[in-house]
């Protein structure tokens, strides 16, 4: 059958038009497909209103404090997409790092993610009680990737600051074909260049609540400039 080529049907209403939108050029990457679901965009996000209100096809859930059930449990009710929970790995080691991943995995998590320090003996648990892919966290080239891989580790994220896409062609050499997703720093430029580099994936830190209300506010002091004329 001949494919219909034609424009995309886009359902909107007033209440909605405010959406994030994600780079554009981010859908130039293939994509990782999770157990049928194809992730390119990945919000970096633990606020429930912007998780809610942007058109990535996952979120990345991590933060700089202990994994707590109640926040997991929080942000995977309250997404309409994938969720991938941060588990610990850098204080938060061992059994607890265990016993977060499967209750993030008893929650509906599309995976767990865990920090660089990460031990090997607390990856290797992990990945014998559950049966979502363990996300392994990359800060420099000096990660000892390998080892990551042969502890569990079916996917990593790429966070290396300005040498992202450094990082990322120099874990390509070794690995070709291994999912990887990264962050594409703050311009359709920086995404490209780590897409090109060879991340399948890219995590967008999206616009604060401060500063989308700061953009609305001014439209409403204006309006009412308008009005008041």
């Amino acid at each position: 059958m001949k494919k219909v080529k034609g424009n995309i049907p886009e359902i909107m209403t007033d209440l909605r038009k405010d959406t994030i939108h994600v780079p554009n050029v981010i859908r130039d990457c293939t994509g990782i497909k999770i157990f049928g679901k194809r992730i390119k965009s990945i919000c970096y996000s633990t606020d429930i209103s912007i998780i809610r209100n942007i058109d990535a096809d996952a979120v990345i859930a991590v933060y700089p404090f202990t994994p707590h059930p109640t926040i997991t449990k929080c942000i995977i009710e309250a997404a309409d997409i994938p969720v991938f929970s941060g588990v610990g790995g850098g204080l938060t080691q061992g059994n607890r790092s265990v016993n977060m991943s499967m209750f993030a995995e008893a929650n509906g998590s599309l995976g767990v993610v865990v920090n660089a320090p990460t031990s090997k003996e607390t990856i290797v648990d992990i990945s014998q009680m559950i049966d979502i892919p363990i996300i392994g966290t990359i800060t420099s080239e000096f990660t000892d990737v390998k080892e990551k891989i042969e502890a569990g580790v079916k996917i990593l994220n790429v966070s290396g600051g300005k040498d992202t896409a450094k990082i990322v062609r120099l874990i390509r050499e070794d690995y070709p074909e291994f999912p990887i997703m990264a962050t594409g720093g703050p311009t359709d430029a920086s995404i490209l260049e780590t897409i090109e580099a060879g991340a399948n994936a890219i995590t967008y830190t999206p616009p604060t609540n401060g500063e989308l209300f700061s953009h609305k506010m001014d439209i409403y002091r204006e309006k009412e400039k308008l009005d008041f004329e």
